[in-house]
């Protein structure tokens, strides 16, 4: 038989964008471990449509570790206290009976907030539609093997590609910056022939907007590659300050 344990949740409750927000407390007893937290999640909200009240929103779809919907902060750690997951698959058996669980809304001021746990991401989606996509004719899918990519080359952009888009990287950053975020959508590309041709003007645009859009700056604190639940190396900043900066030669004539 499943082990239980009863939690004590605090979260932050927020009607409206513009209402003022506050923390909220609440009892679950005798939950199996083996539920995730968003099944918990699920079972606060039964408790609170059958008492009349407004259930805690939050994001969620495949709630399998893949889709990058969810996500929100566990006692002040994005995803919670377990290494390369996401909130989704952060199961009840990493807490202790009658811990204390604090959740509130990823913090920055990219990501707006929406109500409870739910926030405005689509300044990630504006990133990607400034740049990370290639408008180059691929061919069909006949000519896949066309263009050669060797082993190493693939699995390296295959380690960048997967990232999901969750926003834990901002959240956690005290800068709230998206460059972990820009540099894996940029290496995932830049790393594979079909990206050359636009890769000088998708790193520039991308970055450009990464600012326009009031996400801070990188100051090296890697707290995004701690929480990154696919573990995408800060590594890739780098690589993509350089994939910013015109050829010396260009740079010379300017």
């Amino acid at each position: 038989m499943s082990r239980t344990l009863n939690l004590k949740l605090r979260i932050w409750r927020q009607e409206t964008p513009e209402g003022p927000g506050a923390f909220r407390a609440y009892e679950l007893v005798g939950l199996c471990v083996d539920l995730s937290l968003l099944e918990a999640l699920d079972h606060l909200n039964e408790q609170l449509i059958a008492a009349g009240e407004r259930p805690v929103h939050f994001d969620h779809d495949c709630r399998e570790g893949i889709c990058g919907s969810c996500g929100f902060l566990v006692n002040g750690q994005a995803h919670g206290p377990q290494a390369a997951t996401t909130v989704c698959q952060l199961y009840l058996r990493q807490f202790r009976d009658g811990d204390c669980l604090t959740l509130e809304p990823w913090r920055a001021r990219a990501f707006p907030p929406i109500q409870d746990l739910v926030v405005d991401r689509s300044a990630l989606d504006r990133l990607i539609a400034a740049g990370g996509y290639c408008s180059v004719n691929t061919g069909q899918a006949s000519d896949g093997n066309a263009l050669l990519v060797g082993r190493d080359q693939a699995a390296s952009a295959f380690a960048t590609a997967a990232c999901i888009g969750c926003g834990a990287c901002v959240a956690s950053c005290r800068n709230a910056s998206a460059s972990l975020f820009v540099a894996a959508k940029l290496a995932h590309l830049g790393q594979l022939p079909q990206g050359q041709p636009e890769r000088a003007r998708r790193a520039s645009s991308m970055q450009a907007q990464m600012a326009a859009e009031g996400f801070g700056s990188c100051s090296s604190n890697l707290e995004c590659e701690a929480v990154c639940p696919k573990q995408i190396s800060a590594d890739w900043i780098s690589w993509m300050h350089r994939e910013g900066r015109p050829p010396l030669g260009k740079a010379a004539q300017g």
